[in-house]
């Protein structure tokens, strides 16, 4: 049974940041509830005060301006963003991951914010958002800052966020000419939880196949979404191979960090690893307008053949 406790659903982002300043630590910020209620129902978390912010339209928009940049209302939905046609055209990896984002019953209600603080390190955005170098916009009644998504979680259900603070805003850059960027999760049902997950967003030399810069993000391997930076400089400088996307695997399961229990062993998820780096780095360089390579393609479904035991 949820303890007992006071509700407030304030109309604006003003009043909301009024009460949850007021509550302090005693105080919860609820915007759907889909993850927080089973925290409180297994008494995880206990709070006197939920200020419930799920109705400030103010926060639930996606814009992308003049020069290309993306900002997404930290209420968006899941859904919205997946259908969202500017989205689609320009962001594609966020829609892609939106697509596979448990029901869509669970991605009508869920907001990107919400998923973005709960930080279960299962969790699709953050990796996306690692790779396009996205930042947050957070607010409290003491002004306002931002942040990098990679900074953002701190632990395993652990953020970047003090009690006043609120977060409102998602900040999407708007990526470079020759860029090209792929996301993809192993899960054992479609729509589930990752047993391992990888974000690449690749530069390419204007003139040229060289890599001009590299984002490689993992999920489900650590207790965050976390960049693969030793990965990432095997690739950067370099005209990309196979060879070269297979040791960029083998090293960023080697940084991986992961957990081993019922759904998969520890060394299961570096070997997946292995395997979604490579992947999903052709197809952010096919994206960035590399040449194919040759006598070999791409996979773009997003599936991953099964790696033997676990």
């Amino acid at each position: 049974m949820i303890k007992d406790f006071e509700y407030s659903a304030p109309g604006t982002l003003d009043e909301a940041l009024s009460l949850i300043s007021q509550y302090g630590e005693d105080g919860k910020i609820i915007a759907g509830g889909q993850s927080l209620l089973l925290l409180m129902r297994r008494k995880l978390v206990a709070p006197r005060y939920l200020v419930d912010i799920k109705g400030i339209s103010s926060l639930d928009y996606i814009n992308i301006s003049e020069n290309g940049d993306l900002n997404i209302g930290a209420l968006t939905t899941h859904r919205a963003i997946e259908t969202s046609r500017e989205i689609q055209q320009k962001f594609r990896i966020l829609s892609e991951m939106e697509e596979n984002i448990a029901a869509v019953e669970n991605r009508n209600w869920g907001s990107i914010g919400g998923n973005l603080c709960h930080a279960d390190p299962v969790g699709d955005p953050s990796p996306v958002l690692v790779a396009l170098n996205a930042r947050l916009e957070i607010v409290s009644v003491r002004g306002e800052r931002t942040v990098a998504v990679e900074d953002f979680a701190r632990d395993r259900f652990y953020v970047n966020l003090a009690h006043d603070e609120i977060l409102t805003e998602i900040q999407v850059p708007c990526p470079a000419p020759r860029t090209g960027s792929k996301y993809t999760k192993f899960s054992i049902l479609e729509g589930s939880f990752a047993l391992a997950s990888v974000a690449m967003s690749v530069t390419l030399n204007a003139k040229s196949d060289i890599c001009d810069d590299v984002r490689i993000a993992l999920g489900a391997v650590n207790s965050t979404a976390m960049r693969a930076r030793e990965a990432e400089e095997v690739l950067i400088g370099k005209e990309i191979t196979d060879e070269l996307l297979e040791k960029a695997g083998e090293v960023a399961s080697g940084e991986a960090d992961p957990i081993g229990d019922m759904r998969a062993s520890a060394a299961y998820r570096k070997e997946l690893v292995k395997v979604l780096v490579k992947r999903v780095g052709k197809e952010a360089l096919l994206r960035a307008g590399k040449d194919s390579w040759e006598g070999s393609s791409a996979k773009s479904d997003g599936k991953v053949a099964l790696l033997g035991r676990r």
